[in-house]
């Protein structure tokens, strides 16, 4: 058993079993041996590729997405650009570079912000970004963060959140505990009395699950962005509607594996409830667009054209990878995921959703579509 699997053993031991969201917190952000907290997960040596890993193109248009959203907002002198969960820096290394044709955004950037807790990832993104000359800051959280008007970029932040998860049965909606078999595996078992507060109606054993962390996080970011002024851009894989079943998944040199085995050696995500999402930003007075499809989130920025660009510069087998990268980023085909079963493309199976300041227009992408 991995060391976190005997802490969490000793905890359930002692304590009693633990709800699922409890146990996903623990797997993922154990100060020492959580998963985020110990390695470098991204990459072909890793667990998973992110879109910025995939191609340039993710990260330049995103950074060009900040820049002309900071026109929208009406170019305020003070600015910071925050991403959350950055992974390993890719995707703000190709977004500052990009933004170089904005100028008057560039200066007006009073700090680049990295929330991060991780000290492995943290030395990586610091090498990552070691050519930009302007301020950088790190921080723990998004209450760290300095007020002010900020633009906030979240790709695949909100699936690593913790969910809750309930399991109908006749007297109603029992959540699922996590507990510990005598060789000292873990199983998933039942409360023994449903949730008072849960009464969607449903089939005995559908599943429903509940990321309260994730719409808790959706609230305080849309409330900053009310009072303070910004915007922010949220790309992760999702439901745009609220709906029932489950969608916990762990993965392990790029193999789905069971969430509940050696915790903190595999990583665990659920899908985004986009929905959710919106209906907690939309409750603090802040604006919000979308979910739109990453398809058409990324085609109506103009990756299309800037693949063809980079083509233009580029050997033939230069020019067939930008090719891939593209329609790897925008292909919304069925295709086979790594537990075997038939998922979206990653252009309809990802979503993006943006949150901006009350009474500002429609950041880009999200505009009102021609008829």
């Amino acid at each position: 058993m991995s060391p976190l699997g005997e802490t969490i053993r000793s905890m359930i031991e002692t304590e009693g079993p633990l709800p699922f969201d409890q146990f996903m917190q623990l797997a993922l952000g154990h100060p020492q041996h959580g998963y985020y907290m110990s390695r470098d997960p991204f990459g072909a040596r890793g667990d998973f590729v992110t879109s910025p890993e995939i191609s340039q193109m993710f990260g330049e248009l995103l950074g060009l997405w900040a820049a002309e959203t900071w026109a929208r907002i009406g170019c305020p002198s003070s600015l910071r650009l925050v991403e959350l969960g950055p992974g390993r820096g890719t995707l703000m290394a190709d977004a500052l570079r990009a933004c170089q044709v904005a100028p008057e955004f560039m200066k007006s950037l009073a700090e680049v912000c990295l929330v991060e807790t991780s000290a492995v990832l943290r030395k990586i993104q610091e090498d990552k970004l070691a050519d930009y000359d302007g301020p950088l800051g790190w921080y723990d959280s998004l209450d760290q963060v300095p007020p002010g008007p900020t633009i906030f970029i979240a790709n695949e932040f909100f699936d690593a959140l913790p969910v809750r998860q309930f399991i109908r049965v006749e007297e109603g909606w029992c959540e699922k505990l996590v507990g510990v078999n005598e060789d000292g595996t873990f199983f998933f078992g039942l409360s023994p009395e449903p949730d008072p507060l849960i009464h969607a109606p449903a089939p005995v054993g559908y599943v429903l699950e509940i990321g309260a962390a994730g719409h808790q996080f959706a609230a305080s970011l849309a409330a900053r962005i009310a009072d303070h002024g910004g915007a922010a851009i949220i790309v992760d894989y999702g439901h745009t509607q609220t709906t029932y079943g489950e969608t916990v998944q762990a993965m392990r040199n790029h193999r789905a594996v069971d969430p509940l085995s050696d915790p903190g050696e595999c990583d665990i995500t659920a899908h985004v409830d986009f929905a959710s999402l919106a209906r907690a930003a939309n409750a603090t007075g802040a604006r919000v667009f979308g979910p739109i499809t990453q398809a058409d989130f990324l085609n109506r920025l103009g990756i299309v054209q800037r693949a063809e660009a980079l083509k233009r510069n580029a050997s033939p087998l230069q020019g067939i990878k930008i090719s891939r990268e593209l329609t790897r980023l925008t292909s919304t085909a069925e295709e086979r995921g790594a537990s075997g079963a038939t998922v979206p493309g990653m252009g309809a199976l990802f979503k993006a959703l943006a949150i901006i300041e009350p009474n500002a227009e429609a950041p880009p992408g999200f505009e009102p579509r021609e008829r």
